[in-house]
């Protein structure tokens, strides 16, 4: 048997028929950059995020990037981001000219760790960005004391947590800007790239409504020196359909992670964990244990696909040695980084098939893995 760490093409082949009617709707519009279509897209999204303003984009890296710009954040300022994330949290930062300033993750949900951010604050820091990793979601409402406290904007990597919940609220609208991206591997996945930004400030929606746009709310009209970072028609008329079965395939993913949890907790490894304040989407089913190389190996043998998400924390890669982040004690990301593994997951995936992931596991350790 093989099993795929993501049934990315089976999500489209269920839907084929809905897509195909999309895609003729589209064509007909005759609106293939903004229009009624997308409109649709972003009040739908904004009524599933429970956020009064969505505003579609070309990425989950502009979605961030321009929420930065629309909080005026750029040279010299500092942002509080995670230690243990995907490089496009960091990179949004650095478009901007502003500086990250890295936090280290709590060790059970590898979200930031919320005790050591104050230590990381300055007269420079102008904002916390948090990211949602894995699909669990952030004790919020301890940071927006701290925030407050320090006058301090808040930001939100969604990127991984559709349909997740804090506090069984929807996540669209906490903080002051909530940041998605639509990658096809998403728990809501477009054809290509694709992101949003959701929240319930007008003001702020306006603004990154008009950077999308050349910095334009009126054509060959600049308010701002702008970019083109729009969300194309025909993947908003796509994401339409998938919206409408993204809880349905949620549960899915759910009824997986019971799976693993219940058939692993006997094993030398550490399971995820989901804090009572969370209602986890599952984005990723992550591990940590020791020798992963060799299991990860092992299960290759097996015709099973793991990823490592990530390999190399943002302060070690080639691009950042210049900012000399060695100052900053991040042992426990680089310990992450080395012993993480991920499992498949997906809505598509059979119980036989995760059954057989669960049997190769369980050989890998008596074989002293």
């Amino acid at each position: 048997m093989k099993v795929q760490f993501s049934k990315i093409k089976e999500g489209w082949v269920e839907l084929n028929k809905e897509v195909q009617i999309s895609l003729e709707k589209t064509i007909n519009s005759g609106f293939f950059i903004g229009g009624k279509i997308l409109e649709d897209f972003e009040n739908k999204f904004a009524k599933y995020s429970r956020s009064n303003y969505c505003v579609g984009v070309s990425s989950g890296l502009d979605a961030l990037m321009l929420a930065l710009k629309a909080l005026n954040i750029g040279v010299d300022d500092e942002v509080i981001v995670p230690s243990n994330t995907y490089i496009a949290s960091w990179l949004a930062i650095s478009h901007c000219n502003a500086m990250p300033v890295p936090v280290e993750p709590n060790s059970k949900t590898y979200n930031m760790d919320i005790k050591k951010i104050e230590n990381r604050i300055t007269k420079k820091t102008k904002a916390i960005m948090l990211v949602y990793l894995y699909g669990h979601v952030v004790d919020i409402e301890k940071v927006l004391i701290i925030a407050k406290k320090y006058n301090l904007k808040i930001i939100i990597d969604a990127a991984q947590a559709h349909g997740s919940k804090y506090n069984k609220i929807d996540i669209g609208s906490h903080g002051d800007i909530v940041c998605w991206s639509f990658y096809p591997g998403k728990n809501l996945g477009a054809m290509g790239d694709a992101g949003a930004i959701t929240t319930n400030s007008n003001k702020l929606a306006q603004k990154i409504s008009c950077l999308r746009n050349y910095g334009s709310n009126v054509k060959y009209y600049n308010s701002f020196k702008g970019f083109n970072n729009r969300l194309d028609t025909i993947q908003a008329a796509f994401l339409i359909e998938k919206l409408k079965k993204l809880n349905k395939w949620n549960k899915k993913r759910k009824k997986i992670a019971g799976i693993y949890i219940n058939e692993l907790k006997s094993l030398d490894l550490t399971l995820p964990t989901e804090e009572s304040y969370c209602k986890h989407s599952w984005h990723l089913f992550v591990i940590r244990l020791r020798n992963r190389d060799k299991f990860q190996a092992f299960l290759k043998e097996k015709n099973i696909q793991t990823l490592i998400h990530y390999p190399i924390p943002p302060h070690k890669q080639k691009c950042y040695k210049e900012l000399n982040l060695n100052k900053f004690d991040l042992r426990l990301t680089e310990q992450i980084s080395k012993t993480i593994i991920s499992l498949p997951i997906s809505p598509h995936h059979t119980e036989i098939e995760i059954e057989y992931v669960i049997e190769n596991i369980k050989k890998s350790f008596k074989r002293k893995n």
